[in-house]
């Protein structure tokens, strides 16, 4: 019931995010706006590494690539490492080398995109190292930095974890407002079958009298949202058919081994894409 976001997808979205990261930086989509840069002299040429100073998952490779390539692809980017390799402090990520101005108008913009995907994939890897010796997959969700979904929920795999439905058009979840609005839950997952068969129906439920109804109802997964350490043990032992369980709400890395130790299927947890901490990465000119 996971799912990626789709190659092709992803990489329109990351065509848009650099040439509007790098608009707020130029006002343009010249390296020679930057005036600072304009100190140096256009001919004048130099190598710089990029390096981190803390251990971390790298995401975010082919932002840095296409920063480059946006800004007239003079710039070579030599990699040591690539998305999903895990890397110790003061590791060198790549070489740069081309143009000193180019280097250094590129360099932040790169940065950034670089720092915050690897931290969204240090996190995840951090979770997802909680639940070694388990079936269940950690699952991130819609609780992402406006227009930078495709690439979170890209660092998110490179961590090792698993994507929910990417956003409100490849699955459903049904919610508590959706079920009001419908009647019941019976009767939205009813209507959801009719109106797109293929896709994948979800449901939250906030209580073991609603986990009871939507299992009835053939729910594809049922998300246990803030349930009890009780209640979600009761949920798993009262499953039947095809049916799989997500647990969501307040979830810390220091619950997950007792929560995946009851035998749901999934863990959701919006912190890891949205409660992030960037990785500290520097660039140095040689």
């Amino acid at each position: 019931m996971t799912t990626r976001v789709d190659p092709t997808l992803l990489a329109a979205d990351r065509e848009h995010m650099v040439q509007r990261a790098l608009l707020e930086d130029l006002n343009g989509l010249q390296a020679e706006l930057d005036i600072t840069a304009q100190l140096i002299a256009t001919d004048d040429t130099a190598t710089a590494t990029v390096i981190t100073r803390e251990d971390a998952v790298i995401s975010g490779i082919e932002w840095v690539n296409e920063v480059y390539r946006q800004l007239g692809g003079s710039v070579t980017v030599q990699w040591q490492v690539k998305d999903g390799d895990h890397v110790s402090a003061n590791s060198v990520l790549c070489q740069l080398s081309g143009p000193t101005q180019v280097i250094l108008t590129g360099e932040r913009t790169a940065l950034n995109f670089l720092q915050t995907l690897s931290g969204v994939a240090t996190t995840t890897a951090h979770y997802v190292k909680h639940l070694q010796g388990s079936t269940t997959r950690l699952l991130d969700t819609r609780k992402t930095i406006p227009g930078l979904r495709t690439a979170l929920k890209y660092a998110v795999t490179c961590g090792g974890g698993d994507n929910h439905r990417v956003g409100l058009y490849d699955a459903y979840l049904i919610k508590e407002n959706h079920i009001m609005a419908c009647g019941g839950i019976a009767q939205a997952i009813q209507k959801a079958r009719e109106l797109n068969p293929g896709k994948a129906v979800e449901v939250e439920v906030e209580n073991l009298t609603e986990y009871q109804a939507a299992l009835a109802a053939g729910a594809d997964i049922i998300m246990l949202d803030n349930f009890t350490l009780a209640d979600i043990y009761t949920a798993v032992e009262q499953r039947t058919g095809h049916t799989k369980l997500e647990v969501s709400g307040n979830i810390t890395d220091a619950r997950l081994q007792e929560l995946a130790a009851t035998g749901v299927d999934f863990i959701s947890s919006g912190a890891i894409t949205k409660n992030i901490q960037a990785i500290d990465l520097s660039l140095r000119l040689q």
